[in-house]
This record gives C-alpha cells, structure tokens and sequence, in this order.
C-alpha cells in the first residue's frame, strides 16, 4: 500500500516538471512550521513551571515576559514559512494540473479519430479535468499537510515521552486507536472500494452528458428521466456506492475515530490519579502538576493533527483514482508515424483482403474487402444498414488502422504516409456536421487555415450559400450560437460542404451528405456536391440510391462482405441484392398518404 502511494506521488512530481523543486521547497517549510508551532506549548509549560515553583511570591517571577515573546515569535514565524510553503506547492500544483492538461490533449491528439466515437467527449473530459483537479489539491494542500503532520506528529511523540513518559503514553494511546480506526476505513479492501465509487462517478458523468443532448427527444415525446434508463441506472449505481462506503464502510470507524481523538483527555485522567500519591510522597508534586498541565493542554492539538493525517490519507486515495483515471487517457491508442514516409503518386484508392473487427467485438465489421476506386472515379458504397459502408470510408484516413490487409492511397499504403498529408489529401462530408461557436469565416477556414477572405467567399457561393450570408446580421463575420443566430439542418451541412470546397482535397469522402436536409436544402446540396466532386476520387456512402445513379461504380456491401461491383444498370442486370434495394427504394419513393373514407374505420 505504501508503495502504491509512493508510486503515485512520484507520477504527479513528473508532471511538474521543472516545478517539482518548488514542491520540494513547500514540503520543507511544512514541515518547519510545524516545528515552530510547538515552540508555544514548550513555553506554556516553562511559564507554569515558573509560576507553581514562584507560589506565593509571584513577583519574583522573571521569564514569563521572554516565554511569551519566544511563543508569539514562533507563532508568527511558524504562519509566515507556512504560507510561503503553500505558495510553493500551489505554483507546482497549478503547473502540474495544467501538464497534465497538455499531455492528455497532446496525447488524445495523437489518437485515431474513431477512439472519439467509443468514448464520449463527457467521459474524456471527466477524466482528465477532475482528475488534474484532484490531483492539484493534493499537491497543494495534501501533501504539504501530510509531511508537516508527519513532522507534528513526531515532535509530539518525543515531548510527550519527554517530561512523563507514562502521561505521554496515555495520551498517545488515542492516536493509537484513531490510527487503527482511520485505516480500517481507508486501506485495503476499501481502497477498492474507493475506486468503484470513482468509477461510478465517471459513469453517471458519461450518462448525464448523452441525457443533456438527448432532452430535445425526450420533451417532444413527453417521456421522464426514466425513459434514459442508462442515466437513471448510472445514477442509482453511483447513490448505491456511495451510501454503502459512507454508511456502511465510514460510520462506526469515524464515530471511533472522532470519539477518541476529541477524547483524549479521558486517558490522561486514570494515570494522573495514580500518579499523584506518589508525587506527593516524593515531595515533587509540583512538578507533576506541571506536567500534567503540560499534557492537558497538548492532548488538544491530538485530534487536529489526526484529522489532518485523515484528510491527507483522503487526498492521496483520491489522487491514486486520479491517475488511474489519467492513465485511462494516456492509454488511449495512438496512430504509429511512420520513420520514412512515402508521397502518393496520384488519387487512387485500394483495398486489399481488409479485414477489421472494432475493439471489444467478436464478430468482423469487415472481412476480406478488396475494390479499386481509380483517380477521379466517383465510388458508391451502399447496402443495407451495419453492412460496413461507414467503417469502409473511416479507414481510409485512419480513423482506425487495419491489422490484416492493405489499404493504399495513390499506390502507398496509408500507414506510411505522413499524417498531415494523408489528412490534406483527403476531405470529409458527415451526416452530423459540427460547427464550432465561433464566425462563419472561422469556421469554414478551419480546413485551410491560409486561405483569403477572397477563398472562402469562393467556397461560400460554390456551396450555394449565399442566402444564409445575406441574411445573417454580420455577414461572414456572424458568431453561430450567439444572439439567438442558429443555423438549420441543412444549411449547417451547405457551410460544411463550403469548407470541404476551401480545403480543396483531391479525395472526397461522402457519408450522405443529404440525410438531414430538406427538398429546398437538398436541391442546394447537389449543386454544391457537383462543384465539390469535380476532378476528385470521390467515395460516397449512400442510402437514397437516386443519388448513385450516375456512379463510375457501386459497390454492394452487406454483413462486412463485397456481395456485388458494377455500374447501376449492370448491378440491375445480375437481379441480385443492388435489384431487390432498388425495387424498394422505388416503392418507398411512391408511398403516399391516402384519405380514408368516413365510417371506413
């Protein structure tokens, strides 16, 4: 268990970089003010000393003014290092919260873009900015209130033993037997526990972040919270570990705890009458009362300090549940650069023998494909839905990599093509387009950071999107999401397809890009495709299969498999999957609402 939290600590200070020494320094001064916050008590017990020893000639007392100067100098001391020390560890703690920021972006940079879509930007979020947190109050507060605990502690040990050792002793029994109850709370198997609490905690903020998006769903359906029954299960769950850790694990260890740490008093009170006979025989009884208010009064810092070493104990499980939420982000797969990479000859795109399965399933998404989309073919994928279009185009940028067969974009496999410029040859069209609250420029300039106010109201009018400008109140320079501006369905994917133009790939990839518009926006749509699609491979996926008509070539996929390749009215010929798709969709274009007479029901 030390190890582990050894192992923890020293994580955290590696993050701090160049800052660790300003931890170093915070511990430090700590832990010497705490050892000027006990020069005080020294001197309470000096001056009652001085005073039972003087009774009743009190005026011939001559230290007393000095002992409360050397106390109130201590005092004041021991505050000013402390808040130097804590200046210390909270300029290295912020620092070390901000790298583990950085790192963690950096990192989540460097991952295939489908890591994204198995987990929710709520929960990556989560991880990383609660855990920084957690880990900065440890590094700020905890750690500094562990080593001057430490340090108290020590100190009090060796003066309870210093003036009588058999009041020291009593007194330090308390200690004992709040240490033994803290532990018992907080160490082995509950430290387990502490994870699963955490991990809950993670959950229910993963299942709160998809309720939140979904509520529009939910108000038009007039459903409750108990229709997303994953919020309401991540919600039960997490009430479930916290109630049994706090009610179950916590209540009679803390009840123990707090009993006898505020009580220590209680043990110093049996030993000092069974001592007083004999101080009284032995003439030192003087002496014995000034210790034994010596230790009356010490027993009171007992329970301060222990509550420190409880909430620092505290700190440093919570840190350990950090990291291990840090690491869940460190882990996150990466895309491996190539040493020496390679330029595409020109835009073709090869499949060969690929198979893919996603993490955590057993059944492949996509098994031996192989098809050859020549430069400025226009490619169709269709098929029914789960059949492996959309994984088919997200590994054509890496959005996942392969680990059987070769995928190859101008005759170079992916792999050994520079990230940058696999990304710059390729330009994408999703259902669900994002745009970023920020202006209308911005936001198509994106994908060509370099381009002109002149380009992007090039791509503007070539992706038909001169009605949406004219009636935004600043133009171009409109903030989307601001001031009550929102943008509908479909102009949404015309901006996006604005952006796509500006970025000017020589490869275009389509994932029906009409899905969510309406006729007057599909109509623009179109318009603005057939800009885009000029001179360009372009791979689309398609589920309206009016739109692939004119297709160089579909290709059929269903369950992960090539079932046919052809043009369309070869795909018709062979009377197979392509024909009977094609019989339906037509029904379904034709399907109308009929009147129904009155009485017919």
């Amino acid at each position: 268990m030390k190890e582990k939290k050894k192992n923890a600590i020293t994580t955290l200070l590696n993050y701090a970089g160049n800052f660790r020494i300003l931890t170093y320094i915070g511990l430090t001064l700590s832990a010497i003010s705490m050892l000027c916050s006990i020069v005080p008590y020294i001197c309470i017990w000096l001056v009652v000393r001085d005073l039972i020893e003087a009774i009743p000639n009190f005026s011939n007392i001559q230290n007393i003014e000095t002992y409360g100067w050397v106390a109130f100098s201590f005092s004041v001391c021991g505050i000013i290092i402390y808040f130097i020390g804590l200046l210390c560890t909270h300029l290295a703690a912020f620092r070390t919260a901000e790298n583990i920021r950085k790192i963690g972006m950096n990192h989540l940079m460097k991952a295939p873009l489908g890591y994204f879509d198995n987990n929710a930007s709520g929960l990556i979020r989560g991880r990383l900015d609660s855990a920084a947190n957690d880990t900065e109050t440890l590094l700020a507060h905890n750690l500094a209130d562990i080593v001057g605990t430490i340090v108290l502690f020590t100190g009090m040990v060796v003066l309870m033993f210093i003036f009588d050792w058999r009041m020291g002793a009593s007194c330090l029994l308390s200690s004992i037997i709040s240490i033994i109850a803290m532990f018992s709370m907080m160490g082995g198997k509950n430290a387990q526990i502490m994870a699963e609490y955490q991990a809950a905690q993670d959950k229910m903020t993963k299942a709160g972040t998809e309720y939140v998006r979904g509520i529009p769903v939910v108000k038009i359906f007039q459903q409750t919270v108990y229709s997303f029954k994953t919020f309401k299960k991540s919600i039960e769950e997490y009430s479930d570990k916290a109630e049994y850790y706090q009610g179950k694990i916590c209540r009679v260890p803390q009840s123990i705890n707090l009993t006898f740490t505020e009580g220590a008093f209680i043990f110093l009170v049996p030993v000092v009458i069974f001592l007083a006979p004999s101080a009284l025989n032995n003439g030192n009884f003087n002496n014995f009362v000034t210790n034994f208010v010596f230790y009356a009064i010490f027993s009171a810092i007992i329970s301060t300090a222990l509550a420190k070493i409880m909430f620092a104990s505290s700190g440093i499980m919570l840190a350990n549940t950090a990291l291990n939420r840090i690491d869940l982000v460190m882990k996150a797969p990466t895309l491996k650069e190539c040493i020496h990479p390679k330029t595409p000859i020109d835009n073709s795109v090869v499949f060969k023998n690929v198979s893919f399965t996603y993490e955590g399933s057993s059944t492949p998404a996509l098994s031996s494909i192989s098809f050859r989309v020549k430069p400025g073919q226009t490619v169709a994928l269709v098929g029914p839905s789960g059949g492996g279009k959309t994984t088919v185009a997200s590994l054509i940028p890496r959005f996942w990599d392969v680990k059987k067969g070769v995928i190859e974009i101008g005759h170079v496999n992916v792999k050994d093509i520079d990230q940058h410029v696999l990304m710059d040859k390729v330009a994408f069209v999703f259902q669900n387009t994002k745009l970023f609250k920020t202006s209308i420029l911005e936001n198509i300039k994106i994908s060509n950071p370099n381009a002109s106010d002149k380009d992007v109201m090039y791509a503007l009018k070539a992706a038909r999107c001169e009605d949406i400008i004219e009636k935004l109140p600043n133009g171009i320079h409109t903030i989307i999401g601001s001031e009550g501006t929102y943008l509908s369905g479909g102009e949404q994917q015309r901006i996006a397809l604005a952006r796509a133009i500006l970025k000017n790939a020589p490869i275009v990839i389509l994932d029906e890009a009409t899905a969510f518009a309406d006729p007057e926006n599909e109509v623009l749509i179109q318009k603005a495709l057939n800009v885009l699609c000029q001179n360009r491979t372009v791979i689309m996926i398609a589920h309206r299969l009016s739109t692939v008509i004119n297709a160089d070539k579909i290709i059929v996929l269903d369950k992960g498999y090539v079932i046919e390749e052809g043009t369309h009215d070869e795909l018709l010929n062979k009377k197979g999957l392509y024909q009977k798709m094609w019989t339906d969709y037509n029904q379904a274009a034709k399907w109308k609402i009929t009147s129904v007479e009155k009485g017919a029901l």
